[in-house]
């Protein structure tokens, strides 16, 4: 049986690491998203805030995308 999300629990473990690298980059959402819709990647800026506070999933593309948007390598997305 497949345990029930909670309304604590999380969709994703990167989102503040994200949130982290895009203000050291002195980007607002808004900035991220624009740089994204120019990779075809596109992430309206309130789901990239839910990505952030981990509300939302993030698919590999998204994850590579943001990645590279913000010139970041993946380990420090993933707090390697």
């Amino acid at each position: 049986m497949k345990k029930a999300k909670t309304c604590t629990s999380k969709a994703n473990m990167i989102g503040p690491r994200i949130k982290a690298a895009r203000q050291a980059a002195g980007m607002t959402q808004k900035d991220l998203c624009v740089k994204l819709e120019l990779m075809a990647v596109y992430i309206c800026r309130g789901s990239l805030s839910r990505i952030e506070n981990g509300t939302r999933t993030v698919n590999d593309m998204e994850i590579d995308a943001i990645s590279k948007a913000l010139n970041v390598p993946l380990d420090v997305l993933f707090g390697r």
